[in-house]
């Protein structure tokens, strides 16, 4: 089985996580033979509070945690604590020696930065985080427009709801477009804005 780990921490916000959380979970359920299982870690394994107040509570502690094929770096207010966090970025760094593929959505993409695997790389983030993305390292080839940026063994996604655009291209890559069609049906997911 391979596995998909979805990381919670204090501050996350919730559609960063449950966005892309709802796409892989619809997918790894519905259809075992692919052969991926999706859950949720956090630091120490224990719950936490999300950046609306939702308590979140988490699969797996780092420690205990499967090994990863993807990470998905959620983003939320907590990414401005990661961000600084030597521990953190050093858990980070750690992850890209072992995991295949690092995903971050909205303000994830600033952990990752501070962290050194967006070095010469183009990327994406909330709109609102821009600027603090390119600041972080003037080598990032920003991609301010696109909802996900596929670089290889790198994925960033803009803010929020573009997490599951992201998850979606995800189970696309990982088990085909056809699989993809079928999880956004199953969802329901035709965004097409109201105003």
């Amino acid at each position: 089985m391979r596995h998909i780990g979805i990381l919670l921490f204090d501050g996350v916000e919730e559609l960063d996580a449950f966005g892309p959380w709802e796409v892989l979970a619809n997918w790894t359920l519905n259809h075992p033979d692919d052969g991926w299982a999706v859950s949720f870690l956090s630091r120490d394994g224990a719950p936490v509070r999300a950046a609306k107040g939702l308590v979140l509570d988490a699969h797996h502690s780092f420690p205990d945690a499967p090994h990863m094929q993807v990470l998905i770096h959620p983003g939320g207010q907590g990414t401005r604590v990661l961000m600084r966090d030597p521990d953190h970025l050093a858990w980070v760094r750690a992850q890209r020696e072992s995991v295949p593929l690092m995903t971050s959505v909205c303000t994830g993409a600033l952990v990752y930065a501070a962290a050194g695997l967006l070095t010469g790389r183009p990327a994406t983030t909330h709109w609102e985080s821009l600027e603090l993305l390119a600041s972080l390292d003037r080598t990032i080839q920003m991609q301010p427009m696109e909802r996900f940026v596929d670089d290889g063994d790198v994925i960033t996604s803009a803010g929020v709801s573009a997490g599951i655009d992201m998850a979606l291209h995800l189970v696309a890559r990982l088990a085909g477009v056809d699989r993809a069609r079928t999880v956004r049906r199953d969802i329901q997911y035709d965004p097409q804005p109201t105003v």
